[in-house]
């Protein structure tokens, strides 16, 4: 029995099958993506998403689905399923599928009567080709198949409405079809294995599809798509038909089918919770131009720095992919000494000026070197470590400024300038300003950090450098305990003049979980109690307390109400990572089982919204619902890192007998 695997009661009932949905990405950034049961909830979903660099820097919608029909003896059985405008569904397929499972690549099977079709889906890694195999498992009389494609060109933020300007015509290629309904758009080649498959051209508008989750949000829900007719072949008992669909040159057919399972074959099974998340990371994976990068999110974040170096750790060092996080941080380099250095980004990675960037860079480059040695990570590193030291030392961030008492001070009260992000008519509706505390943590480890690692692999002439960080380390750490630990055992989440943010927030971890930290283990220990007691839920870490003014856990509704209940007492996993750290830190190993039974709560997830991943975040009260982007790469690479130093310490354990 594999892992990741629903029945045909599961699959029928629309309530809950309707929002389970699946992803497979390619190393371009392109991507397919929709409900299990075929049926679009978001303006996101199809089959054959990709970039077109020729238009804009945003992926778009090909080919937003593909209809199925089995037909036999003149009676036909449609297996697609769409949602229309007033609660409608046609023509409701899904109730043929008798299972769907995924262990290389998702799988369904369809009972009609005596017949048996299984269908499978793959995705080029490199060539963004859309594989569909269907096998005809079982028939008793000769058997039809019939394939319809509803067709979108579109960017995946706007949608497609009946026009007039839409070029419908086709060429014929080899065992298929080829059309662009837009100047400027790449054409889609759509081709068949056999020869036997006729296209029947027949050109009509499907009016008012409808998508809920895009509803759901307050935005416009309704789409027209164009399908130009459909392809239609027989097929055997037996007999396995392959369809693709690319942007690419068309290939020879008969090559398809090996083609799609040399694609297969590498790829990890999805038979263990581990695995999940490990092929969840490789999906985060872009390149460009010869450049890797890591996409923040699926279906609409980009490469963006601050996410890169958080997520960096998990989604790479923590599954033993040491190579990838140094080609990641080939190109981030390349981001960092053009930021440095004044001169335009010549990668994509976003949002570099933000003030912390480089403090989370810094950290992440920290973990290299507990991953690998220090002396590696001097050598590869030492320079990069030293420029960043240096550019933020000397004041050089616009934002970002070192006062005399050794902390680093920024302004957030006009943009917003740390992770908590979201704004309401271009002001942070969270304007955390002053000295911010995870800034601040993360200053005091870099510089023990860098001091240690000059200490152990620099050169003699940097052992001056060394005392000199020492001395600062040492004045953050007097300067950070009076400005943030406050009478009542946690910290201050930033201080502003006679500005004291008392809420309790989840930024405090930081502070606990790095290697370095300036509380001694009697404050850890009492910071961590006040998280576990206020910010700790079954699926992540509660951006308030329910104690703190302000609090508003559910992230619903329209756009501006759920951007400010964005960072007020939502759950996020990727702090879960922190803060199992920072518990293992102070209870060492009797903290482990309680670990465990942390990261549990996750597994279920997996079977939830988009099967095999982690969202983007749950609300912060029950049933702790998962909300925002289907697939979020902190928060894979926050529970990568979580069950890494669980295994560190059951090794450990295993030793110490």
């Amino acid at each position: 029995m594999s892992y990741l695997q629903f029945d045909k009661t599961q699959m029928t009932n629309l309530q809950d099958s309707l929002f389970k949905e699946f992803l497979i990405t390619s190393r371009s950034g392109a991507y397919c993506s929709t409900t299990l049961v075929g049926c679009n909830i978001r303006k996101y979903h199809g089959l054959l998403v990709v970039p077109v660099p020729e238009l804009d820097e945003e992926n778009h919608v090909i080919l937003s689905a593909l209809d199925e029909t089995i037909i036999q003896h003149g009676a036909e059985f449609n297996l697609g399923l769409h949602k229309y405008q007033g609660e409608n569904y046609s023509p409701k397929g899904h109730k043929y599928i008798t299972k769907f499972e995924w262990v290389k690549v998702p799988t369904w099977t369809y009972r009609i009567g005596g017949v048996v079709l299984k269908k499978e889906i793959s995705y080029g890694v490199h060539d963004s080709r859309l594989y569909i195999r269907y096998t005809l498992v079982e028939a008793h009389s000769p058997t039809t198949l019939r394939l319809r494609p509803f067709l979108a060109f579109r960017n995946v933020h706007e949608w497609t409405h009946a026009n007039g300007s839409a070029d419908k015509s086709y060429k014929l290629i080899e065992n298929g079809i080829k059309m662009c309904l837009y100047k400027g758009y790449p054409e889609l080649n759509m081709q068949l294995t056999t020869d036997k498959a006729e296209f029947h051209y027949d050109p009509n508008w499907y009016m008012g599809l409808e998508y809920p989750k895009e509803r759901e949000r307050g935005y416009n829900s309704l789409e027209d798509l164009l399908v130009p007719g459909y392809f239609e072949m027989p097929i055997k008992t037996g007999e396995s038909i392959v369809f693709s669909a690319s942007v690419k040159e068309p290939e020879e057919p008969s090559k398809l089918s090996a083609m799609m399972d040399k694609e297969i074959a590498p790829r990890l099974p999805l038979d263990s919770f581990y695995h999940c998340l490990v092929h969840a990371a490789h999906q985060f994976k872009f390149q460009k131009d010869g450049e890797s990068y890591l996409l923040a999110g699926y279906h609409w974040f980009k490469s963006r720095a601050r996410d890169t170096f958080i997520g960096l750790t998990g989604l790479t060092l923590a599954i033993g992919e040491t190579e990838e996080f140094e080609s990641y941080m080939t190109t981030a380099q390349k981001a960092i000494y053009d930021y440095i250095n004044k001169r335009p980004i010549s990668v994509q990675i976003y949002e570099m000026d933000k003030p912390d960037v480089l403090l989370w860079a810094i950290r992440t480059v920290q973990n290299y070197a507990l991953y690998t040695s220090s002396k590696q990570c001097y050598e590869k590193y030492g320079s990069l470590l030293k420029d960043m030291l240096d550019f933020i030392w000397s004041g050089k961030h616009p934002n970002l400024f070192l006062h005399e008492n050794g902390l680093l001070y920024s302004n957030g009260k006009e943009e917003a300038i740390t992770w908590m992000n979201s704004v309401a008519n271009g002001k942070p509706i969270v304007a955390r300003s002053g000295y911010i505390v995870e800034f601040n943590a993360l200053w005091y480890n870099a510089l023990k950090f860098i001091e240690e690692l000059l200490l152990e692999a620099g050169t003699e002439e940097e052992k001056d450098l060394a005392n000199r960080l020492h001395r600062m380390a040492e004045k953050v750490a007097i300067s950070f305990k009076n400005t943030f630990l406050n009478e009542y055992g946690y910290l201050l989440d930033y201080v502003d003049g006679n500005m004291m943010d008392w809420s309790v927030r989840p930024n405090q971890l930081i502070a606990i979980a790095l290697e370095y930290s300036p509380l001694n283990i009697k404050e850890r220990k009492t910071v961590l109690d006040v998280c576990t007691k206020e910010l700790v839920t079954p699926k992540g870490i509660r951006s308030l307390s329910p104690k703190s003014g302000g609090y508003n856990p559910m992230y619903i509704g329209k756009q501006t109400q759920r951007d400010y209940a964005y960072h007020q007492g939502t759950a996020w996993p990727w702090l879960t990572g922190f803060y199992l750290n920072a518990y293992l830190k102070v209870y060492k190993m009797s903290g482990v089982n309680y670990i465990e039974r942390q990261l549990i709560g996750f597994e279920e997830e997996l079977f939830y919204h988009c099967v095999g991943t982690i969202p983007e975040l749950f609300d912060g009260n029950p049933r702790f619902s998962g909300r925002g982007a289907i697939s979020f790469a902190m928060n894979v690479s926050g529970i990568l890192t979580a069950l890494h130093l669980v295994e560190k310490f059951r090794i450990m354990e295993e030793e110490d007998y």
